[in-house]
């Protein structure tokens, strides 16, 4: 597989933009309250990566939204 020029600043970039989002949406009220009712359910989301309770929050939510 080619590498692409340039390639990686854009990598890094997206992490980083992916960096700031998950902590901005780990601070709403949303994400905070899916937090207490999925532990609540099933106490091995508490054990799950930030970057893993981001995403399937997010997934939830847009599963939900998509009914």
């Amino acid at each position: 597989m080619a590498i692409i020029p340039g390639s990686r600043p854009y990598q890094s970039d997206q992490h980083q933009i992916w960096d700031h989002l998950k902590q901005a949406i780990a601070t709403t009220s949303g994400f905070r309250r899916w937090q207490l009712d999925r532990s609540s359910q099933d106490t091995q989301v508490q054990d799950l990566s930030l970057d893993h309770q981001v995403k399937l929050y997010l997934r939830e939510t847009l599963e939900t939204l998509a009914y």
